[in-house]
């Protein structure tokens, strides 16, 4: 993608300098603003790439930004905030952010995080979607949901009915953080936080079953407090 164009939504100027410097040395196109309000005209006037999103904002609160933008356009949010609690994460997370990073950061991690937002972007319209026809390819993992068969490294791997439903989840978000409560909503339809536990366990069980051979590296990471991220192949 060239000359990615980002938005800054943040009211901090030193912070909005830091981004500046380090996005232009990244030949990424920049608009910035520190209002929330003005940042949704903006998202509707020039179709940005991607959001770079303080919470903390003067005018509205920064999720309830997200959760305005969500209601009419799918641009990836990187939050980049202050506020490292996990309910704030979490909050950010359920209205629609795509992922989150905590202030201070290291420009490294920035720059990675963003890249992985706009590969995930550029493939919404092709192979992501591909999960909705009848067979899917993940690297080791082939899923064929017209049979609601689950193969790793070409073998049959049974699931129970709730695994297959949270590793299709995973495979319509990768990369993506899923909290607690997304995936209870995608399962069951319904959130109660005193079935987190349960949750837990199946997600356990879905990581094992689906490890491919001779690798260390699990499909499924755990964002503790949050949720868990299914890991995006390059």
């Amino acid at each position: 993608m060239p000359n990615p164009m980002v938005i800054i939504i943040e009211d901090e100027k030193p912070i909005v300098n830091y981004l500046s410097t380090i996005l232009s040395t990244q030949s990424y196109r920049i608009v910035a603003t520190g209002s929330g309000r003005e940042g949704l005209s903006l998202a509707a006037s020039h179709a940005p790439d991607l959001i770079l999103l303080d919470l903390g904002l003067p005018d509205i609160d920064g999720v309830e930004f997200i959760r305005s933008l969500r209601a009419w356009a799918s641009i990836p949010i990187l939050v980049v905030s202050a506020r490292g609690q996990e309910r704030d994460q979490i909050d950010a997370l359920d209205a629609g952010a795509d992922d989150y990073l905590t202030k201070p950061f290291k420009s490294g991690e920035l720059l990675a995080r963003m890249r992985a937002l706009l590969r995930r972007a550029s493939r919404l319209g092709s192979e992501l979607n591909a999960i909705d026809a009848d067979r899917f390819s993940y690297g080791p993992l082939m899923v064929d949901t017209g049979k609601r068969q689950v193969y790793v490294d070409s073998a049959l791997v049974h699931l129970t009915p709730i695994e297959y439903k949270i590793l299709l989840a995973f495979l319509r978000h990768p990369g993506k953080v899923l909290t607690h409560s997304f995936l209870q909503g995608q399962v069951w339809g319904q959130i109660n936080e005193d079935q987190y536990g349960n949750l837990r366990v199946f997600v356990s069980g879905l990581r094992r079953k689906i490890q491919a051979r001779g690798s260390d590296s699990p499909f499924i990471q755990t964002e503790i407090g949050v949720g868990y991220r299914f890991i995006e192949l390059e």
